[in-house]
């Protein structure tokens, strides 16, 4: 996925202070809503469809990653 943004400009939600923390940010392009990831301190984001993050967030929600931890 190819979005014209600058990555530094995005506001961006951190889940906690340190590396290893997620962020997340949420952005309208295209026509469409795309949420970007990225773990703090390293290079690589995800760029994920509103459908494909509303599905996550069920999955959570549903306790389905719980053994994961």
């Amino acid at each position: 996925m190819q979005l014209d943004v600058r990555l530094d400009d995005l506001p961006w939600r951190t889940s906690g202070l340190g590396e290893g923390m997620f962020q997340v940010a949420i952005i309208r392009a295209d026509e469409a809503t795309w949420i970007l990831v990225r773990i703090l301190g390293k290079p690589d984001v995800q760029v994920y469809s509103e459908h494909e993050w509303t599905c996550f967030l069920d999955g959570v929600r549903r306790g389905e990653f719980d053994d994961l931890v």
